[in-house]
């Protein structure tokens, strides 16, 4: 399938377009270096973010720069063709085919980066960069500022003005165009064929990470390049962890498994937690907890829209799982008593939800002048209540190391939300079913 450089080429007219009613400039926006993993060998390369996002290019070594003006121009610095390389490390594109391809105006070498950046910056009012992210891209941009200056008798004049990139990208990530979310959909389709492979496969005696092998499997026969986060497969007491990653622990009949995993595909994340029971059967206690998390998701999900604010579905759990926790004898007082004494927070100590994207926690400001920012439709976010009951005094027993969360991947929309990971079983009965079913 030919690639597709219209959303892109989009993305960096819309980036110009707002550097340009700034009062114009020069932005850099380097893609991630290579990393060693141990001596000469490398980390699986991921590209960055905000890089790809406006360039779809892959490979290492790359830069874009983009000139907001009357005559505005993208530019791509990247590594030249060389076959030599390419026996040993595979294909590249070299600035030609690259400038074809990603649709720039201009590609150049990498090599030239650093000799065209003065000429580049020299007589711009602004340089737009990530300021402070990455020191050696601070102290490159600095130089080539210092190089301008000291061009200042031949009649050169130096940025005044150093501006973040990444926070004008931000806003535009926020909300997601066609192309982003038919990656999405397909990233969350995939992720929810895993849970349920992931459903079938346990049993009590086998072993955490037999099920998260279960889980990469139908990531990667999917097309998935990668998940896109460690995977969470934390059975019993382990499920009362919140980032817990070592999945090496024996899986126990009676106990329930908390599976928090999601692949990522062409750069975009999916993120999925679903919790079940090994053994195929909730017990009573188990299903008291689980069900009352799912109406604290279902109570989150009937404020998500267009116009609510941010934290509107986190108050909204919130309220349920606090009312729950008294109702099941967790807590003793009133709602509005534990809400404001936050005693709650014994079983549920985390927030309900996040951006989504191009990272797991994707970019974006979750408050503006300090208000929670309202809700758009475009925006992509996590809703994900849990509980967490350890071993505890005046806990009752019945109760010990149940571990839940239930997460699912939610688009807002003008009149709700479209939960696009829907394809994961999370119904007590759904669940049971496919179980016994396996």
């Amino acid at each position: 399938m030919p690639f597709d450089i219209t959303p892109f080429q989009a993305r960096r007219t819309r980036l110009l377009q707002t550097m340009q009613a700034a009062g114009g400039g020069v932005a850099i926006i380097a893609t991630a270096p290579e990393r060693i993993r141990n001596r000469d060998a490398h980390y699986s390369y991921r590209f960055d973010s905000y890089f790809y996002y406006l360039t779809g290019f892959r490979e290492p070594e790359a830069v874009l720069v983009l000139v907001a003006g009357e005559a505005p121009r993208s530019l791509l610095f990247c590594r030249s063709k060389d076959i030599e390389r390419e026996i040993w490390d595979g294909y590249r594109h070299g600035p030609e085919a690259a400038r074809e391809t990603f649709g720039f105006d201009e590609a150049h070498p990498i090599a030239e980066l650093d000799e065209q950046l003065a000429t580049l910056f020299a007589n711009q009012p602004a340089i737009f960069h990530s300021v402070g992210y990455d020191s050696a891209w601070d102290a490159r941009v600095t130089d080539a500022l210092n190089r301008v200056r000291a061009m200042a008798r031949s009649g050169a004049h130096a940025p005044a003005l150093i501006r973040d990139v990444r926070s004008l990208i931000d806003e535009m990530r926020l909300i997601k165009d066609e192309a982003e979310l038919a990656i999405m959909r397909r990233a969350a389709d995939i992720s929810g064929g895993a849970h349920r492979r992931a459903m079938r496969a346990t049993r009590p005696g086998a072993w955490e990470y037999e099920i998260e092998a279960e889980l990469l499997h139908e990531f990667r026969r999917h097309g998935s390049q990668a998940p896109a986060y460690s995977s969470i497969v934390a059975g019993g007491a382990n499920a009362c962890v919140l980032h817990y990653v070592e999945n090496d622990a024996l899986l126990k009949d009676g106990d329930l498994l908390l599976i928090d995993a999601g692949c990522e595909l062409d750069g975009y994340a999916s993120d999925i937690t679903r919790t079940f029971p090994v053994n195929g059967r909730f017990s009573g206690p188990q299903k008291a907890a689980y069900e009352l998390v799912l109406a604290a998701q279902a109570a989150a999900m009937a404020v998500t829209r267009a116009g609510a604010g941010w934290n509107d579905p986190h108050d909204a759990a919130t309220r349920v799982l606090a009312q729950g926790f008294i109702d099941l004898g967790l807590l003793e007082g009133s709602l509005d008593g534990v809400l404001e004494s936050g005693s709650y927070r014994q079983f549920y100590m985390h927030r309900t939800g996040h951006w989504l994207g191009l990272d797991v926690h994707d970019a974006g400001e979750y408050k503006l002048a300090g208000e929670w920012r309202p809700l758009v439709a475009g925006n992509v976010l996590t809703i994900e209540p849990g509980c967490y009951i350890r071993p505890a005094d005046g806990v009752p027993e019945a109760f010990w190391n149940i571990g839940i969360r239930i997460e699912d991947d939610a688009l807002v929309t003008a009149d709700g939300c479209e939960l696009i990971t829907g394809s994961a079983p999370k119904s007590v009965a759904d669940i049971e079913a496919l179980m016994r079913e396996a």
